[in-house]
């Protein structure tokens, strides 16, 4: 189905040309909030900053969850715009180019790489005429208030160059209206002035051209205490003078006349010296963008040298968006434009001395060598001196550090951009360098890079070997070059076999090793290493061998055996060097072929005892930290015996269920992939001990493929360590997680397999754990009176074991289901028992259940307001222990509840808020909760 966003005005979304309901202005907000990053994950956290800012409401991510779930209903007709949950957050998956913003964008970018003026200005038009008006329209807050004021400052700019091109090609006169309400609203713009000033008198109005100059020049004393730039009061020279070099162009003139006639170049030499840019640099649109808001600032803006650091790992692809941005925006820069390769990590020798660079950059300005000094600090001067006054781009690429940049900075009306794979903090903080992080391409521009070399016919007869090798890949420009250029040098090799090599674990970096030192990306990598220091070249190798997605500074002094206080010295090298990025505050990750590169150097630098020491800490770690928040999620649960960490594994106190639920949501991806690895090493107890400890989280998330995943992994390593406790929980784990998924003889036959390995170890209350899960499988198939039997089992067992928790839960479940028999009188009886223990107990989990059954009851016997009062405070506590699965069931018998007494209005309150929970976690009862939404509208 055909979609179109708009936002460019008011916000709208439309699918097959018919609109669609997009809700609220906070829930239009939610959408916006995704849209400004099309197929990117946008963390929670940061989506509710977006939506409230400092005004966010207390539950502001349950609230989050509801908006997503309308948003998907409204968007359900196309699969072409979906909004998807992801671990830490959204992403909503859509083609940039049907979203009006990213269409803009790309209609820029076009305009200014096109080769043909007249393209040029065809395709401005083009970008102009998708603004209906202000951008999001009506919605209003901090964040999208500094979008929408991003985006105007990138229309500004398109408008500008355009307006360049329109006076360059003799269109004056019908600039002239547009050109006098940019004045109007732009004052001090000289930009803006030039092209008004050059406007007029073009068109005969050359009394108008000075008194124009006279009013912005007064303004500027005024209001900002300065003169206008060179550049303005050149052009006002000009004008005083009737240069013929401003006359209007004919026809025939324009294919020769200079690309800015309103800043003509100046001077004895006007150095040419950027390097082509690269044929087959894809997308960056936003970088781009980024590169013209900070070095074409609107004045007042910035001071007089815009300086931008793009800084990256080696081989994202820094020079390359360093040239490309430099070679459309050279009419900018009339008076030349310099370029010095500093060498900082060249593979072929040392960095290029600052003396060297400085004497090429004045013989390439046209300095006599007589005039030259020998003095290297007087060099420098001199080379200040030349540039003065003029506007030149200067391109320093490859800088190991500051320092090496610091004395090639130009004086005032030059513009400077550095490419480093260091921060340069030095030239950030001293001289107001904006820095400009350059992370990997996105799949449609890794693709586009990969369609630019190889060619689309090829990559279209061959889609699956273009997704192995788009993963693999991992939008890292450098291997994306590579692997275009080594099927671009080969054309009979199928891309498939490419794609083999990718794939295949043990070859995959030799795939991005065509021989050539400067494009290897083993030396690239070398080069980044050996400039780390000694500690942190090491956290950077065993970095290489642990487990997840990211990683913590616990976790990382653990896997080193280092002090906290000096990982975080080290991570801060790391970063500092894009050797790993600092994704979100705390958190840290390798791109994959840099993880694998780190790996084969812990190979090569570290002996197998090593090795293995390392990942027995970091291990170690996890058990510790996962087992220590499932004791504080659920206290009165049966414990197991964890052995104690080894020695240099750090650990911190996890003292509150809060605390818990923190490293857990950010941890828990981690252990999922620590089981798998720790089953693989031979470190069996830790894979069943993992995946007990993060059995009760999984649960209050519903998370039970997951579940099932670690509870296999926990039982193959189990029984090959001939762990008889390991092989029970694992079964009883595999049996929870297969009658949560509906696979009832799968639950059933490790429930049994669980409770014989049980009574092979003499243990009561693991026993009774089975026979209770037994009952529980018994009730979702109606067979109450055969669940009862178990539940009895159950409570005999737990109270031999003197288990007071498991008592009180089985005391509850046997009252819930003398209630599913219509025995309501007795089912209260054992429930009011269970409660009073539980509430000894302090176990609000099991608290929360039983209300929930009371309130059943209540309910069945049409006492609809003792009812209500036991399932809020069933709610009241499952939030507090922020259990969202169960949260969602209680929701529903409240709702139903509610509709028995005859108040729809709270029915239906209870059952959306029951169904945007069972929606955000992917469950079917969603469907049941929807029947009832439906069957209530048709009722109505």
């Amino acid at each position: 189905m055909a979609v179109a966003v708009r936002v460019l005005g008011d916000v709208e979304a439309r699918i097959d040309g018919r609109p669609v309901e997009l809700g609220h202005a906070r829930q239009r907000c939610v959408l916006v909030a995704l849209l400004v990053e099309p197929n990117r994950v946008v963390p929670t956290e940061q989506m509710v900053d977006r939506v409230w800012g400092d005004q966010a409401p207390q539950r502001a991510a349950d609230a989050l969850y509801s908006y997503m779930s309308r948003l998907r209903r409204a968007l359900s007709a196309s699969d072409d715009l979906k909004i998807v949950r992801r671990p830490g957050g959204y992403v909503l998956t859509v083609d940039p180019m049907t979203v009006d913003m990213h269409r803009f964008r790309d209609l820029v970018a076009r305009a200014r790489t096109a080769g043909d003026d007249s393209e040029s200005i065809s395709l401005y038009e083009q970008a102009f005429a998708l603004w209906r008006g202000e951008a999001f329209s009506t919605l209003d807050t901090s964040w999208l208030n500094a979008t929408r004021e991003s985006l105007h400052r990138e229309r500004l700019a398109a408008e500008l160059d355009r307006n360049d091109l329109s006076l360059r090609a003799g269109h004056h006169a019908a600039l002239l209206t547009e050109l006098h309400a940019l004045a109007a609203e732009y004052p001090l713009d000289e930009r803006v002035a030039g092209q008004l000033m050059l406007a007029l008198y073009r068109s005969g109005r050359q009394a108008d051209a000075l008194a124009l100059y006279r009013r912005v020049r007064s303004r500027l004393v005024d209001e900002l205490g300065t003169d206008p730039g060179p550049a303005l009061a050149r052009l006002h020279q000009q004008v005083l003078e009737a240069d013929a070099g401003l006359a209007a162009p004919s026809p025939r003139d324009d294919r020769t006349r200079p690309r800015s006639s309103s800043r003509p170049a100046r001077g004895p030499t006007v150095p040419r010296q950027l390097p082509a840019p690269s044929g087959s640099f894809a997308g960056r649109t936003g970088e781009l963008a980024e590169l013209s808001r900070i070095m074409l600032p609107a004045p007042p803006g910035p001071p007089a040298v815009p300086i931008t650091v793009i800084a990256g790992i080696g081989g994202i692809g820094k020079t390359s968006l360093a040239l490309r941005w430099a070679h459309d925006n050279m009419d900018q820069f009339p008076d030349g434009q310099l370029y010095v390769n500093l060498r900082g990590y060249d593979p072929s020798g040392e960095p290029v001395k600052t003396p060297t660079a400085v004497r090429g950059l004045l013989d390439a300005l046209g300095v006599d060598p007589a005039r030259i000094p020998v003095d290297a600090d007087a060099q420098a001067a001199l080379y200040r001196s030349v540039l003065g006054g003029r506007r030149v781009l200067v391109v320093l690429d490859d800088a190991r550090d500051a320092g090496s940049v610091i004395p090639l900075l130009p004086g005032v009306g030059s513009a400077v951009v550095v490419t480093s794979r260091h921060q340069l903090v030095g030239l950030v903080s001293a001289h107001g360098a904006r820095p400009l992080f350059l992370g990997v391409l996105s799949d449609t521009e890794a693709r586009q890079l990969l369609v630019n070399v190889v060619g689309a016919a090829r990559t279209a007869a061959e889609p699956e070997a273009v997704t192995l090798l788009l993963r693999h890949c991992a939008g890292l420009p450098l291997a994306l070059g590579i692997i275009a250029a080594r099927a671009a040098t080969d054309p009979a090799r199928p891309l498939a076999a490419l794609a083999d090599e990718v794939t295949e674990i043990s070859t995959r970096l030799d795939a991005f090793d065509p021989g050539d030192l400067a494009v290897s990306l083993r030396a690239v990598l070398a080069l980044s290493v050996d400039a780390l220091s000694p500690d942190a070249a090491r956290v950077f190798r065993l970095l290489g061998l642990a487990p997840g997605p990211d990683i913590g500074p616990g976790a990382v002094a653990s896997l080193t055996a280092l002090p906290l206080d000096r990982v975080r010295l080290l991570l801060r090298e790391l970063v500092a060097a894009h050797m790993v990025h600092e994704h979100v505050p705390g958190r840290f990750r390798l791109h994959d072929l840099v993880r694998q590169y780190a790996a084969e150097e812990a190979h090569r630098h570290h002996c197998a005892g090593e090795r293995r020491a390392a990942l027995h800490r970091v291990l170690d770690h996890y058990l510790y930290h996962a087992h220590a928040s499932d004791r504080r999620l659920h206290p009165h649960r049966a414990p197991i015996a964890v052995p104690a960490p080894q020695p240099g594994v750090c650990t911190e106190p996890i003292e509150a269920h809060e605390e818990a639920m923190a490293w857990l949501n950010a941890e828990h991806p981690v252990v999922l992939a620590a089981i798998d690895l720790a089953a693989q090493a031979g470190f069996g107890a830790h894979a069943w001990q993992m995946a007990w400890s993060l059995t009760t989280y999984l649960d209050r998330r519903a998370r039970w493929r997951d579940q099932a995943a670690i509870h296999a992994t926990a039982l193959r390593a189990a029984q090959e360590g001939s762990d008889r406790h390991g092989v029970a929980r694992a079964h009883h784990g595999l049996g929870r997680a297969h009658a949560r998924l509906r696979s009832d003889d799968e639950a059933r036959d490790h429930l049994l397999r669980a409770l014989a390995a049980f009574r092979e170890l003499a243990d009561p209350a693991g026993q009774g754990r089975i026979h209770f899960d037994v009952g529980w499988l018994l009730e979702r198939q109606t067979r109450y009176r055969e669940a009862l039997t178990h539940d009895r089992e159950a409570l005999e067992l737990f109270r031999s074991a003197a288990d007071r928790s498991g008592e009180a839960n089985a005391l509850n479940v046997i009252g819930w289901h003398h209630m599913q028999l219509g025995e309501y009188s007795d089912g209260l009886t054992y429930c009011r028992q269970a409660l009073a223990v539980l509430r000894d107990l302090g176990e609000r989990r099991g608290e929360a259940g039983t209300w929930d059954s009371i309130g059943y009851a209540h309910h069945q016997l049409r006492q609809h307001e003792q009812a209500t009062t036991c399932y809020r405070r069933a709610l009241d506590l499952l939030r507090t222990l922020g259990d969202t699965s169960q949260e969602a069931v209680v929701l529903i018998h409240l709702g139903d509840n509610h509709a028995a007494a005859g108040d729809g209005r709270s029915a239906r309150d209870a059952w959306r808020q029951a169904l945007a929970i069972l929606d955000e976690l992917g469950q079917p009862e969603a469907d049941d909760v929807r029947s009832r939404l439906a069957g209530d509208q048709e009722r109505r």
